[in-house]
C-alpha cells in the first residue's frame, strides 16, 4: 500500500515530473521526502540522488532550467541544493557513495531515512525494511559503525522520536547508551539545528525523557546534574528535572489547546529559523536553571526556598547556550523567557486585577506576552505538591487566560507609547549634564508611561521636576 502511496505522490509533483520529462538522467527521490510522502505532507525539500551524472553539473542544468538559484553545500561529498523562485521549494542533489546506491543506502542512519524512489517510474526501492519500520512506527538503525562514523546520528536519533512519536528500538537505545560521550565531537552548531528539530517536534518531552536514559542529555545541557538534586517540596510533586521536562510537556498540551490567535504567534518564525512554540518549549525545560544555586532550606519550617531563581538562571542562560552555538537573538528570548517566566502569575496574583495592571503587563512583555503566560500556565500545571489544591490551579489558570484574552483584545489598537520627552530635552530643560542620574530619570519616565500616570508632554516635564526635588 504504501509503495503506491508513494508513486501517487511522485507522479502529481510538478517539480519531479518537470525534471524527469526533461533529463534523461537515473535520479532518486530519497530520505526525508518519501518519508513526508509516507505521514501525507506535502514536500517542499527533495533530496535526489543522480547515479549517471556529476552531481554539481546536473544540479547546474536544473537549476538553469528551474529558474532557481544554484548553491554548492559541500563540494567535496558533491552536495548541492536548488532554491526554486518561490524560495520555498528546494532540492538537494548528491551523488551516491562510491556509485553504489546500495554502499549509499547501507551508510544512512535510520531506515525509515533510507528509501528510495525513481522519479520517473515511481518504482520503490526498500533495502533496510524501512516501510515496514515505518508501518510499525519504529526506529531502527542501519549499521552501529554509521553512528560512530558520525556521532550527531545519534541525536538524530531522539530528533525523529519528538517529530514522528515512533519508539526507538531496544537495539537503538543500546548503541545510543554505548557511544553517548561521542556526542560532544560534532560541531556545535549542527548540535544547535537537531535541538531545534526536537524542541519543534510534538514528542520533545519524551525524547529528553529517553535521551537522558541513553545518557546523551548531561552531555548536551550539563545543568541536568544539578536539577536532578533538587527533590520534591511543598508545592512540586515531582523533582526539578522532572517537573522541568514536565514544564515542556505541559506547553505542548496548552498550543493544541489554543486559541487560533496563540497559535499563530507561536508558530510564528521570528528568529533562529524555528518557530517561537520550539524555543518557548526550550525556555521551559531551562526555565528553573537558576534554582540549584538558590536552594535554602528553612531550618525552622523545612520549607524549600528558591529566592531569585529566575533572575540567576537568565543570568546563566546565556553562557549555555553560547556553546551550542545559538544566536543572540535566540539567546535573548530564552534569556527574558527565563527571566520572567513568574512575571504573568504576579501580575494577575495582584489585589486588584484590573486594566490597568493588566496594561502595565501588556506594555512591558510586549511581543513577547502570549509566550511569558504560556509558560507560566505550563509552570503552574507541572508543580502540584500537596500544597497545591486543584482550586487554586484553577483559578490561576483561569486568570491567566483572562489576561491572555485582554492581550489579544488589547492587540489590534495598541499604539506605540510616544517619546514625550528625549535625552537632549531633558538635559536642556533641568541643566543636567550626561550621567547615571539621565539614565535613571530616563527609565522612570518609561515606566510611568507604562502605568499611565504621564500620558502628555507636559506631565513628563512635572514628573521629573518631582523626582529632581
Amino acid at each position: 500500500m504504501n509503495t503506491q502511496i508513494i508513486k501517487n505522490k511522485i507522479q502529481n509533483d510538478e517539480i519531479l515530473n518537470n525534471i524527469a520529462s526533461f533529463f534523461d538522467n537515473e535520479i532518486y527521490l530519497v530520505g526525508g521526502a518519501v518519508r513526508d510522502i509516507l505521514q501525507g505532507k506535502d514536500i517542499l525539500d527533495r533530496d535526489l540522488i543522480v547515479t549517471d551524472e556529476d552531481a554539481g553539473s546536473f544540479s547546474k542544468k536544473v537549476a538553469d532550467f528551474l529558474d532557481g538559484k544554484f548553491i554548492p553545500l559541500d563540494v567535496e561529498n558533491k552536495i548541492y541544493r536548488i532554491v526554486l523562485k518561490d524560495k520555498i521549494n528546494y532540492l538537494d542533489v548528491t551523488n551516491p557513495i562510491n556509485n553504489s546506491l546500495k554502499e549509499d543506502i547501507e551508510r544512512r542512519d535510520l531506515t525509515i531515512n533510507a528509501i528510495l524512489a525513481d522519479i520517473r517510474s515511481g518504482e520503490v526501492i526498500d533495502l533496510t525494511r524501512g516501510l515496514e519500520d515505518f508501518e510499525n512506527k519504529i526506529l531502527n538503525g542501519i549499521r552501529e559503525e554509521n553512528f560512530t562514523d558520525d556521532p550527531l546520528r545519534l541525536l538524530r536519533i531522539f530528533r525523529f522520536h519528538s517529530v514522528l512519536g515512533f519508539e526507538i528500538s531496544e537495539e537503538l537505545m543500546n548503541i545510543s547508551k554505548k557511544y553517548a560521550e561521542l556526542i560532544q565531537k560534532p560541531a556545535k552548531e549542527r548540535i544547535e539545528y537537531e535541538l531545534m528539530k526536537l524542541f519543534n517536534g510534538e514528542f520533545a518531552h519524551s525524547a529528553l525523557l529517553k535521551m537522558d536514559k541513553a545518557g546523551l542529555l548531561e552531555y548536551i545541557f550539563p545543568f541536568v546534574r544539578e536539577l536532578k538534586q533538587v527533590p520534591p517540596n511543598a508545592h512540586h510533586h515531582l523533582d526539578l528535572f522532572c517537573h522541568s521536562i514536565e514544564t515542556v510537556k505541559q506547553i505542548g498540551i496548552l498550543y493544541k489547546n489554543s486559541p487560533d490567535k496563540v497559535k499563530e504567534h507561536l508558530d510564528k518564525i521570528d528568529f533562529g529559523g524555528f518557530s517561537r512554540l520550539a524555543h518557548l518549549k526550550l525556555a521551559a525545560f531551562m526555565h528553573d536553571i537558576g534554582k540549584f544555586s538558590c536552594w535554602v532550606i528553612e531550618e525552622n519550617t523545612g520549607r524549600h526556598r528558591f529566592i531569585k531563581h529566575d533572575e540567576a538562571g537568565a543570568k546563566m542562560a546565556p553562557e549555555i547556550l553560547k556553546k551550542l552555538a545559538f544566536s543572540n537573538k535566540q539567546i535573548d528570548y530564552i534569556k527574558t523567557i527565563i527571566k520572567h517566566h513568574m512575571y504573568a502569575t504576579a501580575v494577575v496574583c495582584s489585589p486588584e486585577l484590573n486594566d490597568k495592571v493588566m496594561m502595565r503587563f501588556v506594555r512591558k512583555a510586549q511581543d513577547n506576552a502570549i509566550d511569558m503566560i504560556e509558560i507560566a500556565k505550563a509552570d503552574r500545571l507541572s508543580a502540584l505538591g500537596p500544597e497545591i489544591t486543584p482550586e487554586i490551579v484553577e483559578e490561576n489558570i483561569d486568570l491567566l487566560c483572562r489576561l491572555e484574552n485582554f492581550y489579544i483584545e488589547t492587540l489590534e489598537t495598541l499604539k506605540p507609547l510616544p517619546k514625550l520627552l528625549d535625552g537632549n530635552d531633558i538635559m536642556k530643560l533641568f541643566n543636567l549634564a550626561p550621567s547615571p542620574e539621565l539614565g535613571k530619570i530616563l527609565k522612570g519616565l518609561h515606566e510611568a508611561q507604562i502605568n499611565g500616570d504621564v500620558q502628555t508632554k507636559d506631565e513628563a516635564i512635572n514628573y521629573i521636576k518631582q523626582l529632581l526635588n
